[in-house]
């Protein structure tokens, strides 16, 4: 099999490079022990793609992502009997997005891949969150781009044509690296590659994922290392040789 040389990995965010579910249950039980944080943390995501679409379908404007977490965060606090939390309370909570802890493989995957390809975010997440989550978590991009930069939310194609026309590549020398099938599929329609990551746990333990493989995709990982190792990144300390 000839060797994969991609100039750039374009990562998706929630899931693939931070454990959203793990890091906002653990902030429940730590801030609001009488909620059961797992089934807080699964009910705010499920309102992320039908808040997307909302943007998508034009009933709203352009709105980040920050916003949008904070809409269905006032949704569904009565639900878990904090309807009354006061508005200090709901900004810092929503700003749990910005302090999500990467999986444990991430940072040293990263540093690896980094050496040979040039690391981007390729989130729906806005700019200022991927750069908070960076700085939180230690995580070396060098570059954060954001669906924000583009005004529209994947699987929009210009979001993944966007990655490639802002390093000036073919979209063929751009791979998308996510833990969803659909990410990937999109990617994968608008010529990109794509790299799978196996992430069981992203919905926690309870509601682990079925990660097989699926053929269509350029490469499948377990994690971050394993990705780096088939890309040809050998484990040595940053800064010496590969070759």
């Amino acid at each position: 099999m000839p060797q994969i040389t991609p100039k750039i990995l374009a990562f998706d965010v929630f899931g693939t490079v931070v454990d959203w579910h793990g890091s906002i249950a653990a902030e429940m039980r730590l801030l609001y022990p009488q909620v059961d944080g797992d089934a807080f943390a699964l009910a705010w995501r499920e309102g992320y793609q039908p808040a997307m679409q909302r943007v998508r379908s034009g009933e709203l404007g352009w709105t980040k992502i920050d916003d949008l977490h904070r809409l269905i965060l006032d949704r569904i606090l009565p639900r878990f009997g904090l309807g009354d939390l006061p508005e200090n309370e709901r900004r810092a909570l929503n700003r749990v997005w910005h302090r999500l802890n990467p999986w444990p493989d991430v940072v040293e995957g990263l540093s690896r891949l980094k050496r040979r390809h040039i690391i981007t975010t390729l989130s729906n997440g806005n700019i200022g969150l991927l750069t908070d989550m960076a700085k939180h978590g230690e995580l070396p991009w060098d570059c954060v781009l954001s669906a924000e930069v583009f005004r529209a939310y994947k699987p929009d194609p210009q979001v993944y044509l966007g990655v490639a026309e802002v390093f000036d590549v073919a979209p063929a020398e751009v791979m998308m690296v996510a833990a969803h099938h659909e990410d990937l599929a999109a990617a994968r329609d608008c010529g990109l590659l794509t790299a799978y990551i196996e992430r069981p746990l992203e919905f926690g333990a309870a509601r682990p994922k079925d990660v097989s493989p699926v053929a269509e995709n350029t490469l499948h990982a377990r994690d971050f290392n394993d990705l780096a190792g088939q890309l040809g990144t050998n484990a040595a300390p940053i800064g010496d040789s590969d070759d």
